[in-house]
């Protein structure tokens, strides 16, 4: 049998996407011309990982563990059920778009979907995260100057790493603010939050098994 041929895209998204490349790549030059974002470089990676899938879950699942805390369950659960659909649902844009990245991602996670580009998980993620300590859980104003820096630096360095275009970044953008708005609709009350926990972890509640 002859190999499947490679889906043919309408001409308009063609002509959409050549200018996005375009717009991008020039976007990046112009940008690396100025010294300032040349020596921000080193710093890319620490901004990658800082909003990498894995490490949130892995840290977020530990803050739910050390910090044994009946009033902080609500919060906990809900946004670590914001983190798995965030990916859940880039990881199915991904494999549906498969649109390929501006450089190949050399991440070790960088398998499956993830070798694709469109949406940015790590803008969407930024933006979900954002969106829940404003909107959903809000953290004190002082906090709020720093997490968008963290936000706004993500997404560019997202561009600037030539990880994704500026097409992928404002669609990640818009599907993080999405996330955030499905996890306000389904908020899940204190009592079932707690239930959770216990089933997760039913020695760390008052009145557990191995309760001491």
């Amino acid at each position: 049998m002859s190999e499947t041929k490679k889906r043919e895209l309408p001409s308009t998204m063609r002509k959409a996407l050549a200018v996005d490349a375009y717009i991008t790549d020039n976007f990046v030059k112009a940008a690396e011309k100025f010294l300032a974002f040349r020596s921000l470089k080193t710093h890319y990676r620490a901004l990658e990982i800082s909003c990498h899938g894995i490490v949130w879950i892995a840290t977020w699942l530990a803050f739910i563990w050390i910090i044994n805390s009946k009033h902080l369950y609500q919060m906990q659960v809900n946004f670590l059920i914001g983190l798995f659909t965030d990916i859940l649902i880039i990881a199915i844009i991904k494999a549906l778009v498969r649109r390929r990245r501006p450089t190949p991602n050399t991440d070790i996670f960088g398998i499956g979907p993830d070798k694709f580009s469109f949406p940015s998980g790590h803008a969407s993620r930024a933006s979900f995260i954002v969106y829940f300590f404003i909107n959903l859980w809000p953290v004190n104003y002082i906090f709020i100057p720093p997490l968008l820096a963290w936000s706004f630096s993500i997404c560019l360095s997202r561009v600037l790493m030539r990880r994704h275009y500026l097409l992928d970044v404002v669609a990640g953008i818009l599907f993080g603010i999405i996330n955030g708005i499905l996890i306000g609709t389904m908020y899940l009350t204190q009592e079932t939050s707690t239930d959770l926990i216990s089933w997760i972890s039913d020695e760390k509640l008052d009145g557990g098994e191995y309760h001491v």
